[in-house]
This record gives structure tokens, C-alpha cells and sequence, in this order.
């Protein structure tokens, strides 16, 4: 069944998606946002370039997946001395980033990435980049689970995800189809509801936690500051192997996500009909249709007249 014709993006949309385009449009060297790596990944912005283009579309935010290790940020405050000290965050401890704790995940209060990659990782060095202890086992077992203030060194893989905005729940609807077609099973819409103006522009998220996984690697003592390796350097190339996998299906869900979109939105432009079988098309492409072709008469007019004022009569 042919795709039925969008609503028409409302100004404010409009509006939202100028300014993007603005800053996506400077040089590539020049690009920054608040990403860890903080240009757009190259294995997607083809596919950002095509939704882009697209009436109603822009995209917001964007990964195309990545294997990284992700170090916790503190679980306690740190103590009013500046000394480095393990405290309870509730004890009094000194305002700022010091008194700041790691939420659930481990996110802020100093958390950062150890190792990040976009593309798929090859060789040891990664491994020894790290520069993880290693000691006797049990003894580090017995470490990690009675300090109080160790943070934890994660080993993780996550897929591509994309934050689409889109102009109406027509164009949400469509481009969630296309992302369940594609294996991207946990994708999904908000700001359904309509704002202020009337006007509705989901944002939806394209995403598959399937791929996904996470394995504790070691951790970082609060006493030292030293970082501890909780599992063999065999194990964290078996980590990476897995990651390349997932890779691998990563990149097959993309390219699907990516012709089912050009399928449902992009060739679909050219090929909507109306309800009485005609080919639908936009109110410019009507008027540049309804010119040719006022064009076409005229010429043709100038032709009949040069033929009966240069024709032979004969009596």
C-alpha cells in the first residue's frame, strides 16, 4: 500500500531543524559535540545525511555503536581536607565536585572512559593501554569486596543508537516501523502529546538492547588510586572478540535500518499516488508541473500560428 502523504512540519519544527542543520554543516575537522569522541562517527553520517534530507526528519544525537571501559565515579564524597579521603556522602563533605557521588551505573562524580572505540578493535594493545595490577586473586576478591569507596572498571559493547525528531506522529510512526523491520526492537517514541501551538513532534529513539552486553573487568581502590585487573588479559580479548561480533550484526542492522528508510521516506516521495491512481506530489512540484507545462502549450501554439502564416494555398 503506497505511503500516504505526510502533514506538513509545523514552523517551530522547522525552525529546531534549521539550527541543526547549521551546526552539522560546518567541516568535519571543525565539528564538536558532547560526545566522548565528540565529532559524529563516520560508519553513520551517510545515514544522517539521508534522514536529514528527508522532509520532517532531523536527527538529534547519534552513536554508531562503540566497545569502551568505563570507570566508575566515586560512591562517596570526598572529605572536607582535600586529602583524597573516603567520607559518607551524607558526613558533611565539602560542596562541589568533591561532595558529588556516582549515581546507579556509575555516571558522574568523576566516572570516565578508559577506552573507547567506534570501529572494531584489533591486536593487544588496548589490553595493555589499560595498565591494570595484577595480583593474587584471592586477595584481590577480598579487596573489592570490603573497601568501601572502589570503583568499579567496566568492559562494555553498545549498539547504534539514534535520536530522530521527527514533524508529526505520521512521520514517527513510519520511521519506527522501519526500525523494528530493521532489528531495532527496542526503538520507541515520546512527546506524543501535543504542546502549546498544537503541534506534535515525537522524538524517537532507534535502538536495539539486544546487542548490547557489559562485564565487570576490575577496579580502581580509593586508598591508592591504583587499578586492580579482576579477570586475565584471556578474558578481555575474549571480551573484545564478542564486541566484534556484535560489531559485525551492528553494522547488518544499520544497512537494513538505512534501506528501510530510503524505501518508506525517500523513494516513497516518488512514487505516492492520490486516491484516483495519479502520482501525488507536493504543492512546489505542482506548480514547477503546471509551468512545464503551460510552457509546452505555448509552444506549441507558436508552432500551429508559424504554420498557417507560412502555408500555401491553393485555389
Amino acid at each position: 500500500m503506497p505511503q500516504l502523504p505526510f502533514p506538513k512540519p509545523p514552523p517551530g519544527f522547522e525552525a529546531k531543524k534549521a539550527r541543526i542543520l547549521h551546526d552539522l554543516a560546518v567541516p568535519a575537522a571543525e565539528y564538536t559535540d558532547a560526545s566522548p569522541k565528540g565529532t559524529i562517527d563516520t560508519g553513520i553520517r551517510d545515514l544522517i545525511d539521508e534522514i536529514n534530507t528527508a522532509e520532517g526528519f532531523v536527527t538529534t544525537s547519534s552513536c554508531a555503536g562503540r566497545v569502551s571501559v568505563f570507570l566508575e565515579g566515586r560512591k562517596v564524597a570526598l572529605a572536607a581536607d582535600g586529602h583524597g579521603e573516603a567520607a559518607e556522602a551524607h558526613a558533611g563533605a565539602s560542596s562541589g565536585s568533591a561532595s558529588q557521588v556516582a549515581g546507579v551505573g556509575g555516571k558522574g562524580a568523576g566516572g570516565t572512559w578508559l577506552f573507547v572505540s567506534h570501529d572494531v578493535v584489533e591486536g593487544q594493545d588496548w589490553v595493555d593501554g589499560l595498565a591494570l595490577l595484577r595480583g593474587n586473586a584471592e586477595e584481590t576478591e577480598t579487596e573489592t569486596e570490603t573497601e568501601e569507596g572502589r570503583r568499579l572498571i567496566h568492559f562494555k559493547f553498545e549498539p547504534m543508537i539514534l535520536h530522530i525528531l521527527t514533524a508529526s506522529p505520521s512521520h514517527a510512526q513510519v520511521l519506527l516501523q522501519a526500525a523494528l523491520q530493521a532489528g531495532f526492537r527496542e526503538s520507541g517514541a515520546v512527546n506524543i502529546a501535543p504542546q502549546a501551538d498544537s503541534s506534535t513532534t515525537p522524538m524517537v529513539a532507534v535502538r536495539s538492547m539486544g546487542l548490547s552486553f557489559e562485564s565487570l573487568i576490575g577496579f580502581e581502590s580509593s586508598r591508592s588510586g591504583s587499578r586492580h585487573a579482576l579477570v586475565t588479559a584471556s578474558h578481555l580479548r575474549l571480551l573484545m572478540g564478542i564486541a566484534r561480533e556484535r560489531f559485525a550484526e551492528n553494522s547488518k542492522r544499520i544497512e537494513r535500518f538505512r534501506g528501510a528508510f530510503a524505501s518508506r521516506v525517500l523513494e516513497s516521495r516518488e512514487k505516492r499516488t492520490t486516491s484516483d491512481g495519479r502520482e501525488w506530489e507536493d504543492a512546489a512540484a505542482r506548480r514547477e508541473r503546471m509551468r512545464e507545462e503551460g510552457l509546452r502549450r505555448r509552444e506549441a501554439l507558436r508552432g500551429a500560428d508559424g504554420e498557417m502564416s507560412t502555408g500555401v494555398c491553393n485555389d
